[in-house]
């Protein structure tokens, strides 16, 4: 590979977000999709389609012909496909979650390292030009010292995604599949969270898996948050209804997060930023301006990112790390709504 040439990407996994990646590697500037790689023989034509190689296994994938792996499989199979990749000599991308469990990140996490590869967590929305905004400005101290936050992921999924016996399963719950994102951004926005407490139900359609959850996140820098989950309400605060990230969900132009300091508040994805015009007081008038920001899909982004990874040595925005410390909140949250007390996470 010379350093003008494109880097070579391939895509294990073509399910919905698998094939989003692969779309999304086509679009990108310096990255080619280099192969698809799925069991599903089916898959060959939507390989062929894009003018790649189809291989049913990483393990088939011939030596030499690709820089780089997005891995998209389902999440029990992360930290398998990340080892391969490893043991290949192939930085990876790895969808969120990283692994299912924390003691398995660490264990792909740790084997990265030692390697010396690149391992990126796919938590495509911190690469989302209205958050690099937004972290510019709490940055830059426009809200002053963050004092409290509150994010809402409310939808409703329909019954028949239910079908699929493992969605009704612990595990494939809004916590994990949804809220880990949210947390996240959090994460990337406030700083690190060093205790949560929780509560969850599945009082409307009974599955093993919860369907609504309140979160509340002590954050280190001291600020308070909560977050409200639920994906059996129809309504219009969520992420996937309001940043206009996927062009599936139909866009509310509502706001799903709320981020307050002791000089203004921040509301997103608007990116617009509330103050007072004059003195600090709720007597004073208060005014808002929106933030400007460039466009961008964030999966095209976050190609181009891991491109830059693989050939500058350009530092990682959402390392394996950084999924290893997302994973270990959401594994706290679930840790405290089943034991009912609150649950510090290690620094």
């Amino acid at each position: 590979m010379t350093a003008a040439a494109p880097v070579r990407l391939a895509v294990a996994g073509a399910g919905l977000i698998g094939r989003r990646h692969a779309t999304a590697i086509l679009a990108a500037q310096g990255a080619r999709l280099a192969a698809i790689i799925d069991p599903d023989p089916a898959v060959r034509g939507f390989a062929a389609s894009l003018g790649v190689a189809h291989h049913a296994d990483l393990a088939d994938l011939p030596r030499g012909s690709a820089d780089g792996v997005i891995l998209a499989t389902p999440n029990t199979l992360h930290v398998d496909g990340g080892l391969t990749c490893i043991a290949a000599g192939l930085p990876v991308l790895v969808e969120k979650p990283i692994a299912s469990d924390t003691a398995a990140a660490a264990r792909l996490v740790r084997a990265a390292e030692a390697a010396g590869l690149p391992l990126l967590t796919g938590h495509h929305r911190r690469h989302n030009p209205l958050i690099a905004a937004a972290r510019a400005l709490i940055d830059g101290g426009a809200i002053g010292v963050p004092v409290s936050v509150h994010g809402m992921f409310w939808l409703k999924k329909p019954d028949d995604y239910f079908d699929t016996p493992w969605r009704r399963q612990p595990g494939a719950g809004p916590v994990f599949t949804n809220l880990i994102h949210d947390v996240d951004l959090m994460r990337h926005l406030v700083g690190e969270v060093v205790a949560v407490q929780a509560a969850v139900a599945n009082t409307r359609r009974g599955h093993a898996v919860e369907e609504t959850a309140v979160v509340t996140l002590e954050f280190a820098g001291g600020a308070l948050g909560t977050m409200n989950v639920s994906d059996t309400i129809p309504a219009p605060w969520s992420w996937e209804l309001t940043a206009a990230e996927n062009p599936a969900y139909p866009q509310t132009g509502e706001a799903c997060y709320q981020i307050g300091g002791s000089l203004g508040a921040l509301e997103l994805p608007r990116v617009r930023l509330w103050r007072h015009d004059g003195r600090q007081s709720w007597w004073e008038p208060i005014s808002a301006r929106i933030a400007a920001r460039p466009a961008g899909d964030p999966l095209v982004l976050q190609a181009e990112h891991f491109a830059r990874v693989i050939r500058d040595g350009e530092a990682p925005l959402v390392s394996g790390r950084e999924g290893l410390r997302t994973l270990a909140v959401i594994e706290a949250v679930l840790s405290a709504a089943r034991e009912g007390r609150r649950v510090t996470l290690a620094a």
